[in-house]
């Protein structure tokens, strides 16, 4: 799957005003933020022109960085998350070495920003601490533990709502140890909980109360509770539950702050408690959101049989060239080397040309809907081909192969059965500048 990718160059190789057209669809502008491992850009859907933001993701330098399953686990996180005070991720997009977030474009910026030109007063500190807890709140019924809560990973949208966002580091139910804890270090110092530093596990729901706390903290104060320049004396400060209100913070906020820095985790407030304290519950209004992955994300059924399906970019990412996501998918019944290929004709006509090329090769073929299974004499070279709706006018077609120590089923594939389908493969007409790579 390659893309039209065309480059406007600036003067300026490095500036952030460059513009590209990737795949077709968007065109990139201005670079929001980068970090290791990926670069943020504005970017404008070309058929609707609405914004969205972009997070172009390096391949080769998340796999040196150990960090595939990072990206696999925040994929699959931010599609089954939806709500109105998370960053929506509308699609995913895939180059040879690249891979592209694309998310709802949070214009107000990072939440950060505005703390360091002033403290908030207690009502719009109380109205954004609303907003994240009804976020956090959803993630945790999701099964989703973020573990880096932070104001520069909270942001503001066009009308000043908040937007929980970077799930990077985020946790899920499945990483919980037998013990019922999550022990994986990490987060960002100045929030980070207590019991996290001690390294003997911890409750993901309680680690991003302890967040929440910090962050109220801040937009109240305009400044950290726990902070020194020497990292190891800040711990200890964390670890004690050492810090100073300033002398404007309001004895009821006092309080139900004090219950969000609990170090003592066991004791500290629930998100349940923390929506019916009284502090919290003034001017509160309760959103609604709907659990569960979106139905645009999910396989959906496609014609009267209920057997065919449309395929979705977080699926097609699995085929990606170097970077295996196969673990997205829900069907393990053989473990296989993959392949896939695009192409415009019908799912029928695809099947039964498979029939017919195994019927010349003397290949043992097994029908189903919009599937196929093919096998040796021997009963060793098995081959399974699934055709799935990529859109109205595209299928993508996978091939799962079983192979055998001697390779001979790979040499069968190469030599025999896939020539013979190059009439199918859709080939689109790519324009890449100069020597061909990523320019993003």
């Amino acid at each position: 799957m390659m893309t039209d990718i065309q480059i406007i160059e600036t003067e300026d190789a490095t500036s952030a005003t460059t513009a590209v057209n990737l795949f077709g669809k968007y065109e990139l502008g201005k670079l929001l933020g980068y970090g290791a491992f990926a670069k943020v850009y504005h970017a404008r859907n070309l058929r609707t022109g609405q914004s969205v933001a972009i997070k172009a993701v390096s391949k080769q330098k998340v796999i040196k960085g150990g960090l595939t399953a990072n990206i696999k686990r925040e994929i699959s996180i931010m599609r089954r998350l939806h709500h109105s005070h998370v960053v929506n991720l509308f699609e995913v997009l895939a180059t040879k070495s690249k891979i592209y977030f694309v998310m709802e474009f949070a214009k107000g910026g990072e939440l950060f920003a505005k703390v360091v030109k002033g403290r908030f007063s207690e009502d719009l500190s109380r109205h954004y601490f609303q907003q994240l807890i009804s976020a956090v709140g959803y993630c945790h019924s999701q099964g989703v533990f973020h573990r880096d809560l932070k104001p520069e990973n909270l942001l503001l949208d066009d009308n000043w709502n908040l937007k929980v966002s970077d799930f990077g580091l985020s946790a899920v139910n499945d990483q919980i140890q037998p013990d019922g804890l999550l022990h994986t270090l990490c987060g960002t110092p100045a929030y980070v909980a207590p019991e996290v530093l001690s390294k003997k596990g911890y409750d993901g729901a309680k680690v991003d109360v302890w967040s929440c706390g910090v962050i109220l903290y801040v937009l109240n104060a305009g400044y950290l509770p726990f902070n020194d320049q020497n990292l190891m004396v800040m711990y200890r400060k964390i670890y004690k539950g050492e810090f100073r209100y300033p002398k404007w913070t309001s004895p009821d906020l006092r309080r139900f702050i004090s219950r969000l820095l609990d170090t003592n985790p066991e004791t500290r407030i629930t998100v349940d408690e923390i929506v019916r304290d009284s502090w919290f519950q003034k001017g509160y209004k309760e959103i609604n959101f709907h659990g569960g992955i979106d139905d645009d994300f999910a396989l959906k059924d496609y014609g009267g049989d209920g057997n065919a399906k449309y395929i979705n970019a977080f699926d097609l990412i699995s085929f990606s060239y170097g970077f295996d996501l196969s673990g997205l998918f829900s069907d393990s019944e053989i473990s296989v080397q993959r392949e896939m290929f695009m192409s415009k004709e019908t799912p029928e006509r695809i099947i039964e040309t498979v029939g017919e090329i195994a019927e010349v090769e003397n290949v043992k073929v097994t029908k189903k809907e919009w599937g196929a299974k093919l096998e040796g004499q021997d009963g060793y070279f098995v081959v399974a081909i699934q055709v799935y709706r990529l859109t109205d006018d595209m299928v993508v077609v996978e091939i799962r192969k079983k192979e055998r120590n001697d390779g001979s089923c790979q040499q069968i594939w190469k030599d025999k059965l896939r020539p013979r389908l190059g009439d199918l493969v859709y080939q689109p007409e790519v324009l890449v500048p100069g020597d061909g790579q990523d320019y993003v």
